[in-house]
């Protein structure tokens, strides 16, 4: 992930007077909180609504990096609102609340506050509509720009934030939504973006239109644009769901490698779903640029930088990304410094899927690991169930957020763990949920008491004294013939800074 910390921007606060409101019989309208509330981020989200779905409908020139359209939101209210914000960086040049134009202006950098014609009320239906124009490359929030320009198009690829670029939103995970989203750009470039493609389409000669639609719940940071002169291919995976890639054409002599890799994701979404349930999602695929240095586990289609495949084929990152599919997109985390919950089983999913591949089990790769970073090593001062928004995206994340799910593994049994992994997914499919939430669920399905160990694992600085796999004086035998390409992967994502 981009790290993209807020600092100096402050908490959120909550007031002792929202509390005697809320025990009156009638509140006056109030504004809606700036955030979500997460200490992380404290402008990311919005509060007094909840959104439904998203029609994004853009058109996009490459020549010029012009971005202008509407988006439509439409959301239910909370609470009684006098005003609202929404999380967007582009020139807006005008807003209407429930088919009235609303007054609205720029609070702080990506943050505009809106103020419909009339107050809303309570547990209300609305429907919001933003009409803007503007250069989303020259566009910087916080110092940064997540909009990456490229030679012949563009990527709105990032994390924990992309939308601000491109579209208005209420840009946290807890606020999951459906999407259409229709792109406009000149035909000898495609525009690609999350769940089934569902037409193309020519209003006018030289353009073509790209209509996507999301069914399926969705987190903002998870909903990407990919434009430019890609190879796309369509076809079907074996169970029939719509599969897509598309691949740039400057990955150059990489190309076949990256290939051989995505390809394989039908076939690495079906390892998946035997070890974590049923794949959540209505269709599957890659997209392939060199337009950026990371991964990110764009919902149903996920982005790999080329860099990945520089050394050859690489189906670690593929099962790691569509890993995300369930761990970070179905279940998306509740607070920003939940990441555990998604860098740590993704990174565990490299370790099933080289298990399967016959390179190494996942107790040996967690063994190895483990007995390669010295008790000094500043490794163990991360801690991955807080890591601290600086830490964020740190290698104690992934590395350290791997070996505790296998020493959970280790303390319950394959059993109980496969059975804690499935009902996870299960339980909190669509929604959000937090650490917290999965140690109790570890503990109700163990019968084990489980507390001591997540502590251990993910909130105490230090190296543990016994190894994932429960033995103190346990040491690897060798090195996992996957162990280089996960850690290949591994360093990529964090000389990316996102993921």
């Amino acid at each position: 992930m981009r790290l993209r910390t807020r600092a100096g921007l402050g908490a959120v606060t909550t007031g002792i007077a929202i509390v005697l409101l809320a025990s009156t019989a009638s509140a006056a309208p109030a504004p809606g909180a700036a955030g979500a509330g997460d200490p992380y981020y404290p402008y990311a989200g919005n509060g007094g609504y909840d959104v439904a779905h998203y029609d994004i409908r853009l058109t996009y020139q490459p020549a010029t990096d012009q971005l202008a359209g509407t988006t439509t939101i439409l959301a239910r209210t909370t609470q009684e609102l006098s005003s609202f914000d929404l999380d967007f960086g582009l020139h807006v040049s005008g807003i209407r609340v429930d088919n009235m134009p609303a007054a609205f202006r720029a609070v702080r950098e990506g943050e505009l506050e809106v103020t419909p014609a009339k107050p809303l009320a309570k547990n209300q239906p609305v429907t919001v509509v933003v009409t803007y124009a503007d250069t989303p490359s020259k566009v910087v929030i916080d110092g940064y720009t997540a909009w990456k320009k490229t030679p012949d198009g563009a990527l709105a690829v990032d994390e924990p934030q992309n939308s601000q670029w491109w579209y208005p939103a209420s840009d946290h995970p807890t606020d999951k939504a459906t999407y259409d989203v229709s792109v406009e750009v000149p035909d000898d470039v495609a525009a690609l973006s999350n769940g089934t493609l569902v037409r193309k389409t020519k209003q006018r000669a030289g353009w073509t239109r790209w209509n996507w639609r999301s069914t399926q719940p969705q987190n903002t940071y998870a909903t990407t644009l990919e434009v430019g002169k890609f190879e796309v291919n369509q076809a079907t995976t074996p169970g029939g769901q719509p599969f897509v890639t598309a691949y740039d054409p400057a990955t150059g002599d990489s190309l076949g490698a990256a290939k051989a890799s995505v390809e394989r994701t039908p076939e690495i979404v079906e390892f998946l779903a035997n070890q974590f349930g049923e794949y959540p999602f209505e269709a599957q695929g890659g997209v392939v640029s060199t337009g950026l240095t990371f991964a990110l586990e764009a919902q149903t289609r996920p982005v790999y930088s080329n860099k990945f495949f520089v050394a050859g084929t690489n189906t670690s990152v593929v099962a790691h990304e569509n890993a995300h599919q369930w761990f970070g997109d179905s279940v998306s985390l509740g607070r920003w410094s939940d990441i555990w919950l998604n860098e740590g089983f993704a990174s565990y999913a490299e370790y099933l899927w080289s298990e399967h591949q016959g390179e190494g089990t996942a107790a040996e790769l967690a063994q190895y690991v483990y007995d390669s970073y010295p008790a000094d090593d500043p490794f163990w001062q991360v801690l991955p169930g807080d890591p601290g928004a600086a830490n964020q995206f740190d290698d104690a994340v992934y590395d350290r957020g791997a070996l505790a799910v296998q020493a959970l593994r280790t303390a319950v049994g394959d059993d109980a763990f496969f059975t804690i992994l499935r009902t996870w997914v299960a339980r909190h499919r669509g929604d959000d949920a937090r650490i917290s939430d999965f140690v109790a669920l570890a503990e109700e399905v163990s019968g084990k008491p489980l507390q001591q160990l997540f502590h251990t694992w993910l909130f105490t600085a230090g190296k543990p004294a016994t190894g994932p796999n429960g033995a103190a004086t346990l040491r690897a035998a060798a090195q996992p013939r996957s162990y280089p390409a996960i850690q290949r992967t591994h360093q990529l994502l964090a000389a990316g800074d996102s993921r």
